[in-house]
């Protein structure tokens, strides 16, 4: 099960992907992914055309959705699998967390003009496939695109990230509002990236409890957002707090994403799948 190559983690442009839902199945098919997840930032619109196409290429399809929530003053992102994307409280709960948006992508731009970047706004406007939706990374990518920076990373690391001109935080949703959306909707709730995160030891261990406690059931253990060297670790963490373990690029765009589809490491084999009981 460990083996098996599954992605529970993957972006369109109905969020701050590239590609359409249709097109990420194609590509995802071609790497060689057999059990494939849309999970857009905040937004369940494009699961009907991802499941379509999944099943046209001959996937296994999940429905999912990546919620940002705040959590000890940090962004945090939970993963919902196997959800009913038509459940009334998820669907307002995402409507609510994607309010504000638009204003945030406004004072990004002000800031950005402040150091001498004109135009930001409607240029990250360009790259917005969900006008509800506009986020750091599509200012990421016109900064590429003017010539500020070699790649969206960068972009992140010299504009985008706290302490930096043009870092704007917001208020998301909370970890028990995530969950409970999540189980609600009768979906597996799930730590996006966990290494990602500037906790401290002490911090992501109470991160962990008070998600357990809520009803979460997994971390990401393998994803394009973790190093080799945190594969392990997490997977030794997984076990250690009773987490089944999930596995996905976070592709956004071909050759965006540090790690794609083809070349994702699959589960370590001491680690529980969180798709153990799907298939």
């Amino acid at each position: 099960m460990t083996a098996m190559k599954v992605d529970l983690h993957c972006h369109s442009n109905v969020s701050d992907g590239v590609l359409a839902p249709a097109a990420v199945a194609e590509y995802a098919r071609k790497a060689g992914v057999e059990a494939w997840a849309l999970t857009d930032h905040d937004e369940v619109g494009g699961i009907a055309a991802a499941r379509a196409a999944a099943e046209a290429q001959g996937m296994r399809f999940v429905p999912g959705v990546e919620i940002s929530i705040t959590w000890a003053n940090e962004t945090v992102h939970i993963v919902g699998l196997q959800i009913d994307e038509h459940n009334r409280a998820l669907v307002e709960g995402l409507a609510c967390t994607r309010s504000g948006r638009d204003n945030r992508g406004r004072e990004i731009a002000k800031q950005l003009e402040a150091i001498g970047i004109d135009g930001a706004y409607e240029g990250a406007l360009k790259y917005v496939g969900n006008p509800d939706l506009m986020s750091r990374t599509h200012f990421a990518r016109y900064l590429v695109e003017i010539g500020a920076c070699a790649s969206t990373a960068e972009v992140f690391k010299k504009y985008l990230s706290e302490g930096k001109p043009g870092y704007v935080p917001h208020c998301w949703a909370s970890l028990e509002q995530s969950v409970h959306w999540i189980r609600n909707a009768g979906g597996v709730a799930v730590i996006a990236h966990p290494g990602r995160y500037r906790f401290s030891p002490l911090a992501q261990g109470q991160l962990f409890d008070e998600f357990k406690q809520l009803g979460g059931a997994a971390i990401e253990v393998v994803t394009g957002s973790h190093t080799p060297d945190q594969y392990p670790e997490y997977a030794q963490l997984a076990n250690y707090y009773g987490f089944l373990a999930s596995r996905g690029t976070d592709f956004h765009a071909p050759g965006e994403s540090r790690v794609d589809f083809a070349a994702l490491p699959p589960l370590p084999a001491n680690v529980t799948p969180v798709w153990k009981d799907w298939w």
